[in-house]
């Protein structure tokens, strides 16, 4: 079961929401909001799975409400405007309902949160792979095949046995979806994985035949971690 929480100025809309997602088996609507700040206080205390959240709201729209929080939920996106697709796909939506929306397309944004979420909560003990966000699509990666992560920009580079991927987030936010027995942080821009290094230098790692740098702050790591010196 995945607990929802609908915000929208208008009180409308938030019964649309609220009648779509009592016919959907596996979402649980806990609370619905038309006062933006009113749900963000709600939601520090009250961490949702998803959000069906509009966009141009009064005082502040969707996407600074989503900014805001420090633990993000899955995000629904409901709005009547369709120039913001992009930044909410940027942002990682789940999916971008166009208002007046049907049952039907409402149903199916649910499962794709519902499948996501299912991705996000499998034990770890039994998790060897995660789902990365590559432009429109979810993408499966298993640890096995990544030998390095590079940050670069806003971006984080998976380096895997046969090809490379590109994905929007911070190399500290993929640090915390990765197994710690399995990968290493060596750089504030690089994280190795255990068994794809080769050569071990002060200053620089082998991983998988590429030269990669060793943070003198993280030089330590390498004493502590998996990769004992």
């Amino acid at each position: 079961m995945i607990n929802a929480v609908a915000i929208d100025d208008e009180p409308l809309a938030l019964g649309v929401v609220r009648s779509h997602a009592a016919k959907v088996p596996f979402v649980d609507l806990k609370a619905e909001f038309t006062d933006a700040f009113k749900a963000m206080e709600y939601l520090q205390h009250n961490p949702a799975d998803l959000l069906f959240l509009d966009i141009k709201m009064p005082d502040i729209s969707g996407i600074d409400l989503l900014a805001c929080l420090n633990k993000k939920p899955l995000v629904i996106f409901t709005t009547a405007y369709t120039e913001h697709a992009v930044t909410s796909f940027e942002l990682d939506a789940v999916d971008y309902l166009l208002k007046p929306f049907s049952l039907a397309r409402f149903t199916k944004a649910c499962n794709k949160a519902y499948e996501l979420y299912n991705f996000r909560n499998v034990k770890e003990d039994k998790k060897d792979y995660l789902f990365l966000k590559t432009g429109y699509e979810q993408v499966k990666v298993m640890f096995d095949d990544i030998c390095y992560l590079e940050a670069t920009g806003n971006y984080v580079n998976f380096e895997l046995k046969d090809k490379q991927l590109l994905s929007r987030m911070t190399i500290s936010e993929v640090e915390q979806l990765l197994p710690a027995d399995r990968f290493i942080r060596i750089h504030r821009s690089f994280i190795a994985a255990v068994n794809k290094v080769e050569k071990i230098e002060r200053h620089q790692l082998v991983v998988n035949g590429a030269v990669l740098p060793v943070g003198s702050s993280y030089y330590q790591n390498l004493k502590r971690g998996p990769l004992t010196l």
